[in-house]
């Protein structure tokens, strides 16, 4: 009898060659599972399936996990701004933990022999899916054909082509992965530090022209209306902001950072609705919050993004984190008006009843009704007394003048 191994499968070049290998050359009983967070359609999730079974599946299964993947991942990183190196707002980063997670819990149902992923050996996926099963399903065997093998895409392909499996290979040249919260494009102008994807390669296409105004109402943080249309659930928002933002080619760019085995690495990237709402979501914020919620905020914000990127969502201080991200919330509500225009966009303003730039308290630059000129003469001397105690103090002690 066969042994039974689960295998995340995208329908991509790499798992496609893994279930040929897995199959036929090991001779394991593959069961395949796609878990969608955000980047198929229907009609392209029963491609997959049928792909999945035409190069010899013994089962495939098909998660719809984008809510989910918002509700335990997404919204954090709305509410701490993340963005990994000022640049990248973790498209694929944070999906990879939700299909990890999804892939473990299916080889539990099977109780699989083993578990597969097609990462490579030159990057971050394979240490977040090894460590998500070492955890999840620790005893199970871990098989990466494409690591262990150390293959170049070229080598798939003519692997491929071999057994006779119809794929569009020309289209395999870039790797794409597409989610709720970006899509990352990798090709040969990533590999080196100089070079930028060519207009083919991003997935969309520049169509608008011009600009138009968008309104975004945001609720305790989460992005709740587009444009006054509403939303059962803010996936459905973040995915119909993307139609309207994503044709004018906001949110392209290439992102270059550190990955978990200590290279350095770069990676294309399109994202425009989470560059819109995470610009504008800051922009609520530093009217409704306080210096030092902001301050504290950023900091608790940089450290979970950079230990999520790193695969660490089951460590028990994320859990802690997120309490505060939520909490930060409570009067993060309101309008925030953004201007697209193509490749760029820029926030205009907000309005928002929890707006602490209220002319009531007094003007920037002009005006204060809160307090007098002398109440600020007195404020003042107080507030840098300290510091002045310690020059004096340091003046007599050294005969400084």
């Amino acid at each position: 009898m066969s042994k039974k191994v689960v295998l995340g499968f995208s329908g991509g070049l790499d798992t496609s060659y893994c279930v040929k290998y897995l199959t036929e050359d090991l001779g394991y009983e593959v069961h395949s599972i796609i878990v969608n967070t955000g980047g198929f359609t229907p009609e392209e999730l029963k491609q997959v399936e049928a792909h999945a079974y035409k190069l010899g599946v013994k089962t495939h299964k098909t998660v719809n996990a984008i809510k989910g993947y918002y509700e335990r991942i997404i919204r954090y990183l709305i509410y701490g701004n993340v963005l990994k190196n000022n640049t990248y707002p973790l498209s694929v980063s944070a999906e990879r933990l939700s299909q990890a997670l999804h892939i473990a819990e299916h080889a539990e149902e099977l109780n699989a022999d083993a578990v597969a992923h097609g990462s490579t050996g030159a990057g971050n996926d394979q240490v977040r899916f090894d460590m998500i099963f070492h955890i999840m399903i620790p005893g199970v065997e871990i098989i990466t054909p494409i690591r262990d093998l150390k293959l170049s895409r070229e080598e798939e392909i003519a692997y491929l082509k071999a057994k006779n499996v119809d794929m569009n290979f020309e289209k395999s040249m870039y790797s794409i992965n597409k989610g709720l919260w970006g899509t990352s494009v990798g090709g040969k102008e990533t590999l080196s530090s100089k070079g930028m994807l060519p207009e083919e390669a991003w997935p969309t296409q520049v169509t608008k022209t011009g600009s138009e105004e968008v309104k975004l109402h945001f609720e305790k943080g989460e992005l709740k209306k587009v444009n006054d249309k509403k939303f059962d659930h803010p996936a459905d928002a973040i995915q119909y902001l993307q139609t309207i933002a994503g044709p004018y080619g906001i949110g392209r760019d290439i992102h270059v950072g550190d990955t978990i085995i200590g290279i350095k690495g770069r990676v294309g990237f399109e994202a425009a609705a989470p560059m819109v709402i995470l610009k504008a979501h800051h922009a609520l914020e530093k009217h409704v919050l306080s210096k030092w919620q902001l301050q504290w905020k950023d900091q608790i914000a940089q450290f979970y993004g950079n230990w999520l990127h790193e695969g660490q969502i089951l460590d028990p201080v994320m859990r802690d984190m997120e309490t505060y991200l939520e909490s930060s919330q409570r009067n993060v509500t309101g309008d925030v008006f953004v201007q697209l225009y193509p490749y760029r966009f820029q926030v205009i303003g907000i309005e928002s009843k929890y707006d602490l730039m209220n002319s009531k308290f007094g003007k920037y630059g002009e005006m204060n009704t809160g307090f007098t000129g002398d109440d600020v003469r007195g404020f003042s001397k107080i507030f840098g007394n300290q510091t002045s105690i310690y020059h004096l103090v340091k003046t007599d002690t050294n005969g400084e003048n």
